[in-house]
């Protein structure tokens, strides 16, 4: 370069840098040097412009920063290579997720990139104690993980055992944060989850206050929190919006909606207990099955089947041609079923209360997937009494659940306080108090 004979190579991803800082900050300074010789250092301190300018000699570190945008500059006579930010890779804007809409609130949603997702939590949480603790996981991918917690309302053991758990994982790639979540969470094998997931920043940022973890992974929009409770699967983001009232009755409409979305006790009624049924409701029932072959556990067995493979079908199929498949698809099959009494009306009502209630609380849909099939064959089998022992068992393996050593029932154990006013039902913002945010741990005397 130039007539005194700078020499220089720059090495870059075309596609993952941002073109006008490579211009800007690398070539157009190394263009105007009048020196014929520099070092590294010298490069780096007085030439380049750029925000990050480093010499590396670690050249693990080197590959692992040029892989992920940055641009490496050496010059000729110095072996060390000099590193520059120049990350400019594309990126969705951060529209709100389809997943978790609001009617009122913030509209902000995380991205696949992991500075602007790290970002939109500060922003929401301006204060000096927020920490992050970077690593990186995967022996192939080396996909960057950030461990974000308030110092002093999160306790220290929490971040430690998390932490403890990140760096222990033997895996070759990580390319979603459920990759992680699988393998850190705790009670791997249970329908009910352990780990809680949100693709807002206001929620991540929520959860910190509360004196929680939040765990993000570059490449998913997906944060994952803990510890998590199972009051959280019956909150909503609307809760904290609107109106106290509003969101006491939304709650409680999703606590009776999650009850009647297992079909098992009109199957034990209508197999074992009729007595139990009103004369009307029963001699309606009855006539509604007469002429149809198979018997009602079967039959709920065979509308359930019918139900998930519509769901599944409208989920994978793009578009609003999904919905509309969905839709047509339930009423024809529907109404095709009941005329050609291949099962009886009553029976395609309750199944499509349940369908229905069942997708009002969406973080327990895999739960309560299983527990349908389970309780259905339990009704099939003993009645009521299947019922209330399938529901006993699966009461008692809540209670020795948790969550990072946090009861996974901790506000149904009377002899626990989380000492926080939104549990159950969510009181009034004039009545919350910051101090009693944090979900703190029980002691050995109060763990049952």
């Amino acid at each position: 370069i130039g007539q005194n004979g700078l020499r220089c190579a720059l090495f870059f991803f075309d596609g993952m840098v941002n073109s006008l800082a490579i211009n800007q900050s690398l070539v157009r300074p190394i263009l105007r040097c009048e020196q014929a010789r520099l070092s590294a250092d010298m490069l780096a301190a007085t030439v380049l412009q750029a925000d990050e300018c480093r010499v590396e000699t670690d050249m693990n570190k080197v590959f692992a920063a040029f892989l992920y945008g940055d641009a490496i500059v050496l010059t000729d006579g110095d072996a060390r290579p000099v590193l520059v930010n120049t990350k400019g890779f594309d990126k969705r804007s951060t529209a709100e997720p389809e997943n978790e809409r609001v009617l009122s609130g913030p509209r902000e949603g995380f991205t696949e990139c992991f500075m602007p997702n790290l970002a939109l939590i500060r922003r929401r949480v301006n204060d000096p104690r927020l920490k992050f603790r970077f690593m990186r996981v995967g022996s192939r991918t080396n996909t960057n993980v950030c461990l974000c917690y308030i110092a002093g309302l999160c306790e220290n053991s929490l971040v430690e055992r998390l932490e403890t758990r990140l760096t222990a994982l033997d895996i070759d790639s990580v390319l979603d944060s459920n990759y992680l979540a699988e393998r850190i969470r705790d009670h791997r094998w249970s329908p009910f989850p352990t780990l809680g997931t949100t693709e807002r920043p206001d929620v991540a940022a929520s959860r910190m206050l509360e004196g929680r973890c939040v765990l993000v992974v570059d490449g998913s929009p997906v944060a994952l929190t803990a510890p998590f409770l199972f009051q959280e699967c019956f909150q909503s983001n609307d809760d904290y919006y609107i109106s106290f009232l509003q969101a006491n009755l939304s709650r409680i409409l999703r606590v009776i909606g999650f009850v009647f979305t297992f079909p098992a006790v009109y199957a034990a009624l209508m197999l074992y207990h009729r007595e139990l049924v009103p004369a009307r409701l029963l001699f309606a029932v009855s006539a509604a099955q007469r002429g149809v072959p198979l018997p009602i556990g079967w039959e709920i067995l065979l509308m359930l089947f019918v139900l998930e493979a519509l769901k599944e079908a409208g989920a994978r199929t793009p578009g609003a041609m999904g919905q509309t498949m969905s839709i047509v698809g339930g009423l024809v099959l529907g109404d095709a079923a009941v005329s050609a009494r291949f099962a009886a009306a009553p029976t395609v009502i309750v199944v499509a209360i349940a369908g229905v209630t069942g997708l009002m609380v969406p973080k327990l849909q895999t739960a309560a997937l299983w527990l349908r099939f389970v309780l259905l064959a339990a009704a099939a089998s003993w009645g009521l009494y299947g019922v209330g022992l399938a529901l006993g068992l699966t009461l008692a393996a809540l209670c020795r659940m948790h969550s990072c050593s946090v009861p996974y029932l901790l506000n149904l154990v009377p002899r626990i306080s989380a000492e926080h006013e939104d549990t159950w039902l969510r009181y009034p913002w004039f009545f919350m108090r910051c101090d009693r945010f944090a979900v703190k741990r029980p002691s050995k005397e109060e763990r049952p």
